[in-house]
């Protein structure tokens, strides 16, 4: 009997989801296209890289670490003192789609994790659209 895999398995566990959010972060960081979103960050990443590794740990259906340490993420609430709106949310999954063809060789896996954290990045807004 084949049991389903969470994406945190496909994905390859904890080394897997370290690279990628590694990744995200270099990126974040040195692609001036994101300077939108790196400037909602502090100077120095790495606090914020454990914490999306923690959070996408479990939320990607492997260890809950984040919930362990800080209970429950409340997104939306914890990102409300910073102004995201379609601009950011872009920036962001743009760093997250490259780190994503990068690190995922599986193409399946990776469309939908794109599907997934679209939807994510989306949720964060919390600005109304600009007009076009």
């Amino acid at each position: 009997m084949n049991t389903p895999t969470t994406h945190y398995q496909q994905l390859g566990g904890e080394t897997a989801v370290r690279n990628l959010v590694q990744r995200f972060y270099a990126l974040m960081d040195t692609l001036p296209e994101t300077y939108g979103v790196r400037k909602m960050h502090p100077r120095v990443l790495s606090s914020s890289e454990e914490k999306l590794f923690m959070f996408l740990s479990g939320w990607l259906g492997g260890p809950q670490l984040y919930i362990e340490k800080f209970g429950h993420p409340r997104l939306r609430g914890r990102h409300m003192p910073f102004a995201i709106g379609t601009a950011e949310r872009d920036q962001w999954m743009l760093c997250m789609r490259q780190a994503l063809a990068e690190q995922v060789a599986d193409t399946t896996l990776r469309a939908a994790l794109d599907m997934k954290l679209s939807d994510l990045a989306d949720f964060m807004r919390n600005q109304p659209e600009q007009p076009a």
